[in-house]
């Protein structure tokens, strides 16, 4: 019998590959995994809750946490499973889901009866200071700003940003800060992500800021987001809260120089909802009914509309218009009139494309604008404003539970007027400064990805091109600074164009489960600049853009620390360290023309500058007491050829000790108490060396530039809320602060003169601004 070996050779060659590709098959399916994801809404007022935990029943390992727009998702296997949700200050919910194919989900949370407490909405997971790659961020909650002491009954949370470590007052009266070494205007200011280029009421005293309206603040000091650019120091989003859109509320707050009211509800209920706040000061009024004779004639008020209208389109799209309105006076009847303000308008449709991607579309237009007019003998006015006009797309791309894309494109349309001035109106002798005239644009992309348990990362990469633009005239300068040649530029020619490339990159590696050792680098380019001569600014300080002598400012910035949390969350710690070189950074020069209208650029100078900081923070976050202690050890300099003999020398901003200490103590179900004190070293400043005299005339001389020291600053200041009702359907309570509790005598200016009784002698004078200034505020709700 002849047997084919080759046959059976092939038969059973055919049944293994057969059998290999049927558990291949069935292993394929068995494994097979589809997505649930959704966003996650408070159940009242429709906004998208973030930092909530989504996890399977009884296997909390597979669980996800919602974005910053309340969005999750789950990856899971073919079967039946049970979603459990919770979040503080809410009731926890459970959720029975079958899947045999993607489905999507929404979720609705119910705000927890808690009692007398409010609730608190924290934009960040439980063991963020730890997990988190971002560094050097600030989130702050707005029931714990309320909770503050308050300088004349205002909460503000300007002034509460600049209790943490890396921040700094720009001084007393004044909303400015400083960041990393930064200057005021190396700080984006986002109000609904429009730009504010003055976020300060009454010459710095208040800031623009109604905490009533607001959602959520952050404040980004180290690596900064791919999405965010245009500035070198930081970026403070701030994000006004959506309306209610089920039932009607009225709130508000009467002080003693200032009251305002906040009104949301539904237009369509279920579906849109609106929301008005409203804010004014009378001290001028109150002054006035006391029978102050000085405040007959005295006009010094501001006041400001928050508004923001939400329309949910359909289950994949919602629009939401945004606006803004403030605007400062302060005037002296028949002798002087000062006003300043801001006003913008935002249009945001947000899209749900599919389960992976989502669209956000933006379009907004922003002014700021002030006015001075004086009659006293000489009659003179001026005014000058900032216009932009902007778009911006952005598209999220979520692939899986563990990666994160932005994407986006945004361009901004800058007219800068830096100042129409009249003399003597009557004969017409005016002064019209050259309007200037730019496009800024960028494109950005980023990746949020998690590589293993122990490694996160924030990579990106922004592209920012910067065109300065006619209709204009330019000027070409020598080496000193003199005017060689001018050549006008017709509408939309473009003058000079600056591209930058800025890479990001951040990352956090968990050492444990509640440690980490976390480093960043950002590059940032900012085209837009404040000249000023003022240490504090002031909301006439000139603004004006890169051009063909004025380039980019640029800072490239290392940061590496190290975080630790202590009892389940309880307490955070952290100390970190940075290190920022600047390039093409501005400074007057000496003995410089401040009235060098139209050819500013002949009077400034520029060179480099660096700033480097140890940041060390505590912070306990849970139970009847809770506060921060921040520290900040820093130093902030520049050198510029032409200053200070080509040496380095420090910067306005520099301050080498920063202490802040916070508490927050809740007595009872009633009462609750404050404190925050401050320690600073003094601003450096420039002080004359000497004095000469020239036809009978003292002349100051002045030699080192910033080379000595403002006083050192301290104060303490308390505060206490007390509850006097809660129910469903109503609330109030009256807040006390004190300001300057000690009565510290904080320099604000120091200035010179010759003494009367001996010419050669020369006496400085002090002053200040507050002592112990007690406040009480009548806050309700219903």
């Amino acid at each position: 019998m002849t047997v084919h070996f080759s046959a059976i050779r092939r038969e059973r060659l055919e049944f293994f590959f057969g059998l290999v590709l049927f558990l291949s098959i069935s292993s394929f399916t068995n494994a097979q995994t589809y997505r649930v994801q959704g966003t996650v809404y408070d159940s009242r007022t429709k906004e998208s809750l973030i930092g909530v935990r989504v996890a399977v029943k009884d296997n909390r390992s597979s669980g996800a946490v919602s974005d910053e727009k309340g969005n999750y998702m789950l990856t899971l296997p073919k079967g039946r499973y049970t979603l459990q949700i919770d979040y503080i200050g809410y009731e926890g919910k459970e959720i029975e889901v079958t899947l045999s194919k993607d489905l999507r989900q929404d979720v609705e949370l119910k705000q927890s009866a808690i009692g007398l407490k409010e609730i608190i909405v924290s934009g960040e997971r439980a063991d963020a200071n730890v997990s988190s790659p971002l560094t050097g961020v600030e989130r702050m909650e707005i029931e714990k700003i309320n909770k503050l002491p308050v300088l004349l009954g205002e909460r503000d949370i300007i002034k509460t940003i600049q209790l943490t470590p890396g921040v700094q007052g720009a001084g007393e009266g004044s909303a400015g800060f400083y960041v990393r070494g930064g200057s005021v205007d190396q700080n984006m200011i986002l109000l609904d992500n429009v730009p504010l280029y003055n976020a300060s009421h009454m010459m710095g005293f208040f800031s623009t800021f109604n905490s009533d309206v607001l959602r959520e603040i952050t404040l980004y000091k180290g690596s900064m987001p791919s999405q965010y650019g245009e500035r070198l120091a930081s970026v403070l989003d701030v994000q006004q809260r959506t309306g209610d859109n089920q039932d009607y509320h009225v709130s508000g707050g009467i002080g003693l120089i200032s009251s305002k009211l906040n009104v949301e509800g539904p237009i369509q209920k279920g579906k849109s909802s609106f929301l008005v706040g409203a804010r004014r000061t009378y001290a001028d009024a109150v002054a006035r009914m006391s029978g102050s004779k000085d405040a007959e004639n005295a006009c010094l008020y501001f006041y400001d509309l928050n508004a923001k209208v939400h329309f949910g389109l359909s289950d994949r799209d919602q629009l939401t218009f945004s606006g803004y309105l403030g605007k400062d006076k302060m005037a002296l009847k028949d002798a002087a009139e000062i006003n300043w303000g801001n006003m913008f308008g935002n249009l945001k449709w947000n899209r749900v494309i599919n389960d992976k991607w989502n669209s956000g579309t933006s379009v907004f237009y922003n002014r700021y604008n002030y006015y001075f007019g004086m009659e006293m003998g000489m009659e003179m006015q001026g005014k000058a404003e900032i216009k932009d006009y902007g778009v911006r797309q952005e598209f999220i791309f979520q692939p899986d539970k563990a990666s994160l894309w932005k994407l986006g494109i945004s361009s901004t349309f800058h007219d800068i007027g830096p100042g129409d001035y009249k003399i003597n109106a009557e004969q017409q002798n005016s002064l019209n400064l050259h309007h200037r005239y730019s496009s800024e644009n960028a494109v950005y992309a980023s990746n949020e990805i998690k590589l293993s348990d122990r490694l996160e990362v924030i990579y990106g990469l922004r592209l920012s091109a910067f065109m300065a633009m006619g209709d204009g005239e330019y000027y070409d300068l020598d080496e000193e600074k003199n005017v060689t040649d001018s050549i006008w530029y017709k509408p939309g020619k473009i003058v000079k164009a600056y591209v930058n490339l800025e890479p990001r990159l951040s990352a956090a590696y968990k050492l444990n489960s509640v440690s980490s050792v976390k480093a960043a680098y950002a590059r940032t380019a900012q085209n837009m600049h404040l000249l000023t001569y003022t240490a504090q600014g002031t909301p006439f300080d000139r603004w004006t853009s890169s051009s063909n002598n004025i380039k980019p400012q640029v800072a490239d910035q290392f940061s590496i620390g190290y975080f630790r949390n202590f009892s389940g969350n309880t307490y955070e710690f952290s100390v970190e360290t940075y290190y920022k070189a600047m390039q093409n950074q501005i400074d007057y020069k000496d003995n410089a023309d401040f009235q060098a209208y139209n050819v500013v650029e002949t009077e400034l100078l520029y060179g480099k500058g660096r700033a480097y900081g140890l940041e060390l923070t505590l912070k306990k976050k849970a139970g009847r007491l809770t506060g921060w202690i921040g520290y900040t050890l820093s130093k902030s300099e520049k050198k510029i050829d032409g200053i200070n003999e080509d040496k380095w020398y420090n910067a306005y901003q520099d301050r080498t000790h920063d202490l802040s200490v916070v508490g927050v103590y809740e007595l009872n179900r009633k009462w609750t108490l404050s404190a925050a004190w401050v320690y600073y070293t003094g601003n450096a400043i420039t002080y004359p060396s000497g004095k000469y005299r020239i036809n009978g005339k003292d002349v100051m001389y002045y030699a080192e530039r910033n080379g000595y020291r403002m006083p050192d600053y301290h104060r303490l200041d308390l505060g206490a809320t007390c509850l006097l009702k809660k129910t469903s359907k109503f609330e109030s309570e009256l807040a006390f602060s004190l300001y300057n509790a000690y009565g510290r005598e904080n320099a604000y200016m120091i200035r010179f003169r010759t003494n009367g009784d001996d010419t050669s002698k020369t006496t400085a004078y002090q002053y200040s601004l507050f002592r112990f200034v007690p406040s009480i505020t009548w806050n309700f709700k219903f």
